[in-house]
Formats: C-alpha cells, sequence, structure tokens
C-alpha cells in the first residue's frame, strides 16, 4: 500500500492549492485551473501529493488530521514570517524562550498545521 494523496475539503480548490503551492514550493498539477474541483499539487516523490477538492460547506470545527511541517532552508521563525506574508495567520504560538516549541498556523481557508523547529535547530 502506497499513500498518493492528502486530500483536504476547499471552498475554493484553485485559491487553496496556489496558497499551498507558494508554501510548499511544488506546481500545481498542468491543466488544472481556477474554477476546477479538484485541484492537485505534485509533490517530489515519495512524499504524497496534496489534493484539494471542492466542498459546498464551509470549515466549521477544528481539523481531526493536520500537517507538520519542518522547515529546510529557513528556521521555523524565518518560515512562519514566510507563511504569514502569503496570508498564512497564527491560531497558536508555543514556542517557548530556549527555542524549542512550535507554532499553530491556519491557511487561507482557516485549515490548521503546525511550523515545527528545521532539523538544524534541532541539532544545535
Amino acid at each position: 500500500m502506497i499513500l498518493r494523496h492528502i486530500t483536504i475539503d476547499a471552498g475554493n480548490p484553485y485559491e487553496l492549492a496556489q496558497f499551498w503551492s507558494k508554501v510548499t514550493g511544488w506546481p500545481v498539477a498542468d491543466g488544472d485551473a481556477p474554477g476546477d474541483d479538484e485541484v492537485l499539487i505534485e509533490a517530489p516523490a515519495p512524499v504524497p501529493a496534496l489534493l484539494f477538492i471542492a466542498i459546498p460547506e464551509g470549515k466549521t470545527v477544528k481539523n481531526r488530521v493536520h500537517l507538520d511541517w519542518g522547515p529546510t532552508e529557513r528556521t521555523r521563525n524565518e518560515e512562519v514570517e514566510r507563511i504569514l506574508s502569503l496570508g498564512g495567520t497564527i491560531y497558536e504560538d508555543h514556542r517557548v524562550p530556549d527555542g524549542r516549541g512550535w507554532v499553530t498556523m491556519k491557511d487561507i481557508e482557516g485549515n490548521e498545521f503546525c511550523v515545527e523547529r528545521s532539523d538544524a535547530e534541532r541539532a544545535g
């Protein structure tokens, strides 16, 4: 068995995919366009792709599952600032004075995700 996609419900799949494409650096699949009911972001193998599916109702409660991201090219704090500049918001800040911790954020449709420390920060 292989995990092919992580599927995320969306009010506007293309707009949400564009946000996540900017966050991850992964491309939106060729042929996907505004107004599509399904939009795919292609992740590098063996990482599963992100698939955004149109649903009629809006988000009403906290996610039961969320993604935890570890920066590869920036520190956690730099990544949080970059995501804020793309339209994400901070939901809960779990950073502590000694540098440990994480930040729970929301994407442009309110889906929660976390930004943890980078591997370099963990090793230091």
